[in-house]
């Protein structure tokens, strides 16, 4: 599929990149999916940064410096419920820890599902995803990326994106490395976070749609190695669906490492101040620094 467009290709051949950059995933007017409409984004600035109703995607470009760069790359999906995007918290402040240490990192803003906007709208987090990954690895020599070395990363809802750009890949679009974070994985009733599913999948979605979704059901030998972080008290994500996801890697032989703590709950970010839980960084760069 032809879908590196020719402003990115100029983009590129400009060579310099600075912190903050942002790039549009897609052509102006050629958003796939998309219904002409007057919403607008809206950004709320509070205790965090909330983007919602997402009308062109973009991703957010951070590099390190070249002399300390490992070569990794990290597409990081914030979370929201698949109804706004905790853009700081889950995504510039990520990105920025993972510069400290070499690692590229891009932000990703996808469009939320929106029956208003888009014409499928349980499709298009995942579209925007999928093209995320093609444009790192076009830009990779320009940005210092070793193309086999590109991953996602998501929280919460964004964690359930991340999760399913790893079951539901062509060869282009298929991450080297995953990292789910208090992910939402299932859309079984049982375990589903309540606001993900019926915001991604609707009010009364089909079976097929659920089972399509629930990516453990998803997996097989070709799903990429994953780093995964929950906290057994989480009440607004409950931990079975880490578990769900790491049973499935585990049953399929697909690399593994998880991390369950007592206590956390949900949305914590870098979990600052929460005591044993603040070391989670360190561990995921540990595991980082492992891959193959």
């Amino acid at each position: 599929m032809k879908i590196i467009y020719t402003c990115l290709v100029l983009l590129l051949s400009l060579s310099t990149y600075s912190q903050n950059m942002k790039l549009n995933l897609w052509p102006e007017g050629n958003i796939p999916l998309s219904i002409k409409n007057n919403l607008q984004e809206q950004v709320e600035s509070t205790d965090i940064v909330r983007i919602s109703k997402v009308q062109v995607p973009q991703l957010e470009v951070f590099i390190p410096n070249k002399k300390g760069a490992t070569g990794q790359a990290v597409i990081i999906c914030p979370g929201g419920g698949y109804a706004r995007l905790a853009y700081d918290w889950e995504g510039t402040d990520i990105a920025k820890l993972l510069n400290a240490h070499g690692i590229a990192a891009f932000v990703l803003k996808y469009r939320l599902p929106d029956s208003l906007s888009s014409s499928a709208p349980d499709q298009t987090p995942l579209l925007d995803a999928q093209q995320a990954i093609r444009i790192v690895r076009q830009g990779a020599s320009t940005w210092n990326i070793n193309p086999n070395k590109v991953g996602i990363m998501g929280f919460s809802a964004g964690g359930h994106l991340a999760a399913t750009l790893s079951t539901h890949f062509d060869q282009s679009t298929r991450p080297d490395f995953s990292i789910l974070i208090y992910p939402v994985i299932t859309m079984d009733k049982l375990n589903a976070h309540t606001g993900s599913r019926k915001n991604l999948l609707g009010d009364n979605p089909s079976e097929a749609l659920v089972q399509k979704y629930s990516n453990e059901l998803q997996i097989t030998g070709q799903t990429p190695p994953s780093f995964i972080l929950h906290a057994t008290d989480d009440t607004t994500v409950p931990v079975e669906n880490s578990l769900l996801y790491y049973q499935g890697l585990k049953k399929n032989k697909v690399p593994v490492e998880m991390h369950i703590f007592p206590t956390g709950g949900h949305g914590f970010g870098l979990a600052l101040g929460k005591g044993a839980l603040e070391n989670w960084p360190s561990l995921l760069l540990n595991w980082m620094k492992e891959l193959k």
